[in-house]
């Protein structure tokens, strides 16, 4: 653990559950949001075993954009011209389930890297199977990274970019980055790209509470590219620390929808699930003289 960081515990989540925020919300969620959820999980689950990426890529991003526009999500979009055809690692920060659904707007083919856990819940499971997003169990230390390298090697020599939160939480925006992915980058060769999103904690506030929210405003911004050259040539921690300290400073700025912040005392300490501070955190709200948590 990095000197100042606090370890802290997070419980892994129950399947989900959705129950909308005021009757509007909830008239909509039964009237049609549930049919639509499970009709989306099913025509995914039913793609053909042997379907090309191109194909599953064109189903999950019709998926997520009928999802996004039946929950009235407001996605703004900043950056897109930084994009590149060029596979490589996508690194976003996390604060939402509904993260996923929106780096799905983004035009490139993605396979996700998630918990083993969800590889487990019902419907859900069985999509992220069929579409070969990644597994992972973090608490299994090298012998999990070896199989997330060989796993993200074959996703991104197939043409897709693969996406890892490197905060590998969802609490919000005080928790630290963890070198993981910047080494995944190395062992793979391949160029490292940042997004930014945040407002997905509004849209749906699992495994806090079963709470959903339709028309939520969420910001996206892409920022530049890392190179392979730098990436070769730049210690993993190092770059790690660079890299979250401009994110998170994208993600504070007024432009963006204000970010999820971690309140222990509201968000709780469950076992079995580690996680650290970002220790710059303390001077960087002191700094910025940011407003009470968002809620």
């Amino acid at each position: 653990m990095s000197e100042g960081a606090a370890p802290c515990i997070l419980p892994r989540g129950p399947s989900p559950r959705m129950v909308g925020t005021g009757w509007r919300d909830r008239l909509k969620l039964a009237a049609r949001g549930r049919w639509l959820l499970a009709g989306e999980l099913r025509r995914l689950a039913r793609l053909p075993a042997d379907a090309a990426r191109q194909q599953i890529s064109a189903a999950q991003q019709a998926a997520a954009d009928r999802l996004l526009r039946h929950f009235e999500v407001d996605l703004r979009i900043q950056g897109l011209e930084r994009l590149s055809s060029v596979p490589g690692l996508v690194v976003a920060l996390h604060e939402g389930m509904a993260d996923a659904l929106c780096l799905c707007a983004l035009p490139l083919p993605l396979r996700f890297v998630a918990r083993r856990e969800v590889f487990g819940w019902p419907g859900i499971g069985t999509v992220m199977q069929r579409c070969g997003h990644i597994a992972i169990d973090p608490e299994h230390g090298a012998g999990a990274f070896r199989q997330m390298v060989r796993e993200a090697r074959m996703a991104i020599s197939s043409g897709d970019h693969v996406v890892i939160f490197p905060q590998g939480t969802l609490l919000g925006i005080q928790t630290a980055f963890l070198p993981g992915a910047f080494r995944l980058a190395q062992c793979l060769d391949v160029p490292i790209l940042p997004v930014v999103v945040t407002g997905t904690s509004r849209v749906w506030e699992h495994p806090f509470s079963a709470r959903l929210r339709y028309g939520q405003r969420v910001s996206m911004t892409v920022m530049d590219s890392i190179g392979r050259d730098e990436i070769r040539s730049a210690d993993a921690r190092t770059l790690c620390l660079r890299i979250q300290r401009e994110m998170k400073r994208v993600a504070l700025d007024q432009a963006h929808v204000p970010p999820r912040h971690y309140e222990p005392e509201r968000d709780g300490t469950w076992p079995g699930f580690r996680f650290e501070l970002d220790p710059a955190w303390a001077q960087d709200q002191d700094s910025r003289r940011l407003p009470p948590a968002h809620r």
